[in-house]
């Protein structure tokens, strides 16, 4: 039978078209009537999709699972099933010609900030283990670059379903991609005021990020393997950079001696925290005496991740050039570290002297003008 219904007495069909693939799918009603007519829609589709080359009417949840099935060695497909869970609230079920830009900008003008979120919950649990009255929650929009990516996201998926012959005109999306901000570093003196409030195995991370420019996943993910002390070098395989090329780091005496004092203490990981059943692997997102002690050190808007910042700012100002700069971090480009170039402008002064000169001979030219306030 063409159709038949589900355990929840909703009717679902199963045929063969024309091209020979099957169609399995739910028909969405418990209307035997309503149930086969869809059922001859679908089958008149394929049959026009075959035999005349029309584009087939797929929905966004196909879509979606056609990109995971595809992208399943994609680095970033975590974030990218994010995005999916986010997108299917709105455009579940709905077909991939319905979805238009208007839909989709009202879409991602909804996002709200979940770390904000997460950070009042918490919040509140407290006030109420106290007794004491909570805030009043106010979502906080996100920030201008997840609209871009959620944005760029969404553009690539449609994209794909045109690449895929599932959708004939691809709505067209604006999205800017935000200006870099500042670059955020911080000085030496500052850099041991945080460690003072840290615990030793977290202290151990900051200095080795400090000292290499590495990654936080890069640093606590590093295996024993990865590390050898008597070339003084580490480095991190290309399945786990995010340029997807090996990255060799030189190990100066301060990492050096980091890695000396993490010996012995766990099998695989270099990197690890004492507990009562001995040493166990770090959490990626464990941030609590991170942003505690940046609360004791009064540093504001300051991520793990600027420590890499703050590591390139320090070797531009001591005049490291660009291109070594490259090497260090493992930035694809010259390019993705001139937002650091500004730190450094020493290499230009040679050629303010010209100015020098200039103004020279006409010092030399003319007497000092005498100089009278105009009232």
């Amino acid at each position: 039978m063409a159709i038949r219904k589900n355990s929840y007495g909703v009717w679902q069909c199963d045929f063969t078209a024309p091209d020979g693939s099957r169609i399995r799918r739910s028909l969405e009603t418990k209307d035997k009537k309503q149930a086969q007519e869809y059922h001859d829609k679908l089958k008149h589709e394929a049959w026009r999709v075959k035999h005349l080359g029309d584009t087939p009417t797929k929905t966004f949840d196909e879509a979606c699972l056609r990109w995971i099935n595809e992208k399943h060695e994609k680095k970033s497909l975590d974030d990218d099933k994010s995005k999916i869970s986010y997108f299917l609230v709105f455009f579940s079920g709905v077909a991939l010609a319905d979805i238009t830009e208007d839909k989709i900008q009202m879409a991602v003008i909804r996002l709200v900030n979940r770390k904000h979120r997460e950070r009042w919950e918490m919040q509140e649990r407290r006030c109420l283990k106290e007794g004491v009255e909570c805030p009043k929650y106010i979502d906080k929009p996100v920030s201008a670059q997840t609209r871009h990516s959620y944005l760029s996201f969404i553009r690539g998926l449609l994209n794909a379903c045109k690449r895929w012959r599932w959708l004939d005109v691809v709505p067209m999306i604006e999205t800017k991609a935000p200006k870099n901000g500042r670059v955020r570093w911080i000085s030496a003196d500052k850099a041991q005021e945080i460690f003072s409030y840290l615990p030793d195995y977290f202290k151990s991370i900051v200095i080795f990020a400090l000292s290499t420019g590495l990654r936080r996943s890069n640093i606590i993910k590093m295996e024993w393997s990865q590390v050898d002390l008597e070339r003084s070098v580490a480095w991190v395989n290309p399945d786990q950079s995010k340029s997807g090329r090996a990255i060799g780091i030189p190990l100066n005496e301060t990492a050096l001696s980091v890695i000396k004092r993490q010996a012995g203490n766990h099998e695989q990981y270099v990197f690890t925290r004492s507990t009562i059943d001995g040493y166990v692997p770090l959490r990626v997102d464990s941030n609590k005496v991170w942003y505690s002690a940046l609360k004791k050190a009064n540093v504001e808007n300051f991520r793990f991740h600027d420590l890499r910042h703050t590591w390139a700012s320090w070797l531009i100002q001591s005049g490291v050039p660009d291109s070594v700069l490259k090497e260090l971090g493992g930035w694809e480009s010259v390019e993705m570290v001139k937002r650091y170039a500004h730190l450094s402008p020493s290499h230009l002064a040679q050629h303010t002297t010209h100015i020098d000169h200039a103004l020279g001979k006409v010092s030399s030219k003319s007497a000092k003008p005498e100089l009278k306030l105009v009232v």
